[in-house]
Formats: structure tokens, C-alpha cells, sequence
């Protein structure tokens, strides 16, 4: 019965069909084989008693900078940080240097995974506006997660602003295309509104209605081609009320850092460090994701984890760049946010594990059913934490969350059968697999 990759976690309280079970797991070659009480002939042990086993937390919207800006982050380091924070798959963004928007440059990053990622991983394929030939090519590429759009410029040089262009996108892929929404022409007309040294003019610069204009745009174009779109790190109040009426052809995402900070008290205490886009709002508009999220509206969380070096970090506002480290820190600042009363564990799973396998099609994950992959989330939900930045195993060496006190940590993370981390030390290296769709 048993053999190298076969582990028993024992003892457990397991999240399975929407409830609370306490039951023991058998994972063998990678799977899942068997829920109930278990044999503990030569099998290794894990012992979750007084903990919460969940299915892998999935984080839908990460930037390593490879290729190009290494000296930030890499596959590896991402990745590690990934897995010290719980999350066993992770789909990547196309915005390096040079940009994955052909399949030799994916082919590539492909390449430089294997073997490297603690994590799984998936790959987005950057849309540019001379490459929609190549999008319908998309279909069976191993690790492709989707298309990457972005309508507004942000970090990289990956734009396609104009109407007809994102239209052709649009309308030429086959998978599912998640778009980074604000509109480049009022992005451009709004300079005027920055203030030299001042981070707190960031969202006025980049202000509502340069999302939600690019939303409306974005929202037509799906709908005209019957095309699914996901719209990422939704920022407002107007996108979100417009957004629960339009569901048919679209999803949307929001970031931890959106439901945790907010403006002006964010750039008050941690200045450039509260720089991203799209920006950090107005309590109303925190106040307003939090109702959505509460009436199920989102549909994803992603921590949209793009680490910049402090010493660029620390320029002077606009110079500075924007964005911020987040895949080790968004299961625990969630788990904390579920401790507080603010959403359900049940929600939470939704948004982190079932509906991004829903919503993308990723094969065999999201759940604890037997003959799905064994990737686990084990998470203690009363180990209290104060999240500092010396714990960030991203290159950048810093978070946004640095001395925030959370309740609810993850003690356990296992991907692909193999326990690759435990109360917070990587036990072996480099388990990652790409993710099938």
C-alpha cells in the first residue's frame, strides 16, 4: 500500500464540500486517494490536530520579473514566498523584459521554471496589439493560463490602449482574458493632477473614472463578442455597482490590500510604499468591496504581489515605481480578515481556491476530493502573528503589511502529495509542476 510520495495527514479538521470534517486524508503519487479513517502502515505522518486542512490556495495575479528586473524577484524567490504563505499555485504576468508575448518568450519562462518553483505555477501570455494572430493558438499550451491585456500602462511596456486593438484581442482569444482596466487617455490627460513629492495625488491622478471608463469599454466589448473577460484588481465603489449587472461575460478580482488599506491613512503611513495601480481609495470605496465581497459579488482574490527594491521605492513621488509584494501575505491577512467576522471561511475558499479553477479551468485542484491533486493549505487558526519585514523571502525585503498583528497563520503547505512547508521552514526544494487547464 505504500510507497515514497505517500503521506497520511492525520487527525484534521477538512474543509470538503463547503464543511468542516474531521477525518483523516491519504495522499499517495501526488493525489489525493482516499478521505476517512487511515492506515498508518509505513506511511509518513502529518499530524494536523487542532488545525484546519484546506484545498491549495491558488493566487491568481503574481509578478516575478523574470526576465529582467532579477535583482527584485525571481520564479524561485516568488515562488518560495508563495508556499511560506500557504499558496501552492499562482498564475504569473507577462510584463518582463523581454515581454512572454510569443511562444518562444513563453516557451522560455516555461523553461526557467522547471524545477525552480516551489509552487505550481501557470503562465499569462502578454496581448499586444500586432500579436492577435498568435491568440487563438492558446487553446493547449502547456501552462497557459490566459491572456494578459493591459489597457493601461503600468510596470513593463505591454499596452494595447486603443479601442479597435483591445477589441481584436478580445475577440480573437480563446481563453479567458484578464485585463488590467484604466484608461491610458485620461491616464495621460490627468498628469496634470500629480503632485511632485506627494503620493497622496496618486489616485487623484489615476481616479475613478480612469477605471471605470476603461470597465464600461471593456465590458461592451466582451458583451458584443460573447467572449469571457476577468477584470483584475477592481479598485471601486462605481466598477463594482456596475459590474454585479454585467456577470453573463465577466468576472472580477480585488487584492487584500484593497479590503486593508486605504486612503489618505495608507500613503499617511507608509508613503511611496502605498503606491500601486490601480490606486489605493477612499474608505467608501473599501467600505464598498467589503459588501461585495460579503454578497458574493467577487468572484477572485489575487495579491497582485509585483516587489520593487526599496531604494526605487524610496524616490521622490512620481519617480517612485508603483506596486507591492503580496503572495506570502495574502492568505494570512485573509485568514485574519475571516477571524474578524468579515467574511466566511466558505467565502474565502470561493475566492482562493473554487472559483479561479471555475472561472479558468484548471484541472483537478480547488478541492479535497479523491483523484484531485494533494496540494493543501494547513493553516492554525489561532497562532497569532505580527507579520514583519524580515519574514518576506521575496528579493525586495518588505511589505506593505510590516508589524500588522493577524490571527490565523499557515502551519503546513503541501503541493503535489509533498509536504514542502512547515511552520514557516521550506523542507524541500523545488516541487512545482505547471497547472493543466
Amino acid at each position: 500500500m505504500s510507497d515514497n510520495n505517500s503521506l497520511i495527514i492525520k487527525n484534521g479538521t477538512c474543509y470538503i464540500e463547503g464543511k468542516l470534517v474531521n477525518t483523516d486524508i491519504t495522499v499517495s503519487g501526488g493525489k489525493i486517494k482516499s478521505i476517512g479513517k487511515a492506515d498508518l502502515n509505513n506511511h509518513k505522518v502529518y499530524d494536523a490536530e487542532n488545525k484546519i486542512v484546506l484545498p491549495g490556495i491558488i493566487d491568481t495575479q503574481v509578478h516575478f520579473r523574470e526576465p529582467g528586473s532579477t535583482d527584485a524577484e525571481d520564479l524561485e524567490s516568488g515562488s518560495r514566498a508563495a508556499v511560506l504563505g500557504g499558496v501552492t499555485s499562482l498564475f504569473e504576468m507577462p510584463n518582463t523584459n523581454p515581454p512572454t508575448a510569443n511562444l518562444v518568450e513563453f516557451e522560455k519562462k516555461l523553461k526557467a521554471a522547471k524545477n525552480r518553483m516551489h509552487s505550481n505555477y501557470a503562465f499569462y501570455f502578454g496581448a499586444t496589439p500586432s500579436n492577435t494572430d498568435q491568440l487563438a493558438q492558446l487553446k493547449n499550451v502547456e501552462g497557459c493560463c490566459g491572456v494578459k491585456l493591459f489597457a493601461g500602462s503600468s510596470t513593463g511596456n505591454l499596452l494595447v490602449d486603443k479601442e479597435a486593438d483591445i477589441e481584436k484581442v478580445i475577440s480573437s482569444s480563446d481563453r479567458v482574458v484578464s485585463i488590467h482596466s484604466e484608461d491610458e487617455d485620461i491616464i495621460k490627460m490627468r498628469k496634470k493632477f500629480i503632485r511632485k513629492g506627494d503620493v497622496h495625488s496618486h489616485h487623484d491622478w489615476r481616479n475613478v473614472e480612469c477605471a471605470m471608463s476603461s470597465t464600461r469599454r471593456v465590458v461592451k466589448i466582451a458583451e458584443r463578442y460573447n467572449k469571457k473577460i476577468h477584470v483584475l484588481h477592481v479598485t471601486t465603489k462605481d466598477e463594482v455597482d456596475f459590474l454585479a449587472m454585467h456577470k453573463k461575460n465577466v468576472t472580477f478580482e480585488t487584492t487584500p490590500q484593497h479590503l486593508t488599506l486605504y486612503a489618505p491613512d495608507c500613503y499617511d503611513k507608509l508613503g511611496t510604499y502605498a503606491q500601486m495601480n490601480p490606486p489605493l481609495r477612499g474608505k467608501e470605496h473599501y467600505d464598498r468591496l467589503w459588501t461585495a465581497i460579503k454578497n458574493n459579488i467577487v468572484d477572485v482574490l489575487g495579491s497582485d504581489h509585483a516587489p520593487h527594491l526599496k531604494e526605487n521605492k524610496d524616490k521622490e513621488y512620481p519617480n517612485s515605481p508603483s506596486g507591492m509584494p503580496g503572495v506570502q501575505t495574502i492568505f494570512p491577512v485573509m485568514i485574519d480578515h475571516v477571524n474578524n467576522g468579515k467574511l466566511t471561511l466558505n467565502q474565502l475558499i470561493n475566492l482562493m481556491c473554487e472559483n479561479p479553477c471555475r472561472i479558468f479551468g484548471i484541472k483537478n485542484k480547488g478541492f479535497i476530493k479523491e483523484g484531485f491533486d494533494a496540494d493543501l493549505t494547513i493553516v492554525d487558526m489561532n497562532k497569532e502573528v505580527i507579520i514583519k519585514d524580515e519574514m518576506i523571502a521575496s528579493k525586495c525585503g518588505w511589505t506593505p503589511f510590516n508589524n500588522y498583528k493577524v490571527k490565523g497563520f499557515p502551519v503546513g503547505t503541501i503541493v503535489n502529495g509533498i509536504l514542502v512547508m512547515s511552520n514557516g521552514k521550506i523542507l524541500v526544494e523545488s516541487k512545482g509542476k505547471p497547472l493543466s487547464f
